[in-house]
């Protein structure tokens, strides 16, 4: 897929938050605070724990990205 202008202001300005995405951000928030709490609980401290807990961000942050981009 190429990289347009048009892409890249939609990735390189802010989104603000709607009265319709506000609520879809925050049940993104709370589910994968949720599974980072069973992560914590289930998974010994170590690495393996501390990359899946980043991974969730990302996946949280990317979720919310898709929203925010494609009102």
């Amino acid at each position: 897929m190429a990289i347009d202008k048009d892409d890249l202001n939609t990735r390189f300005t802010y989104q603000r938050p709607t009265e319709d995405t506000i609520p879809k951000f925050e049940v993104l928030r709370n589910t994968g605070k949720a599974f980072a709490e069973l992560i914590v609980e289930c998974c010994p401290p170590s690495r393996e724990q501390s990359l899946a807990i980043t991974k969730l961000e990302e996946v949280i942050f990317w979720a919310n990205a898709s929203i925010a981009r494609k009102k």
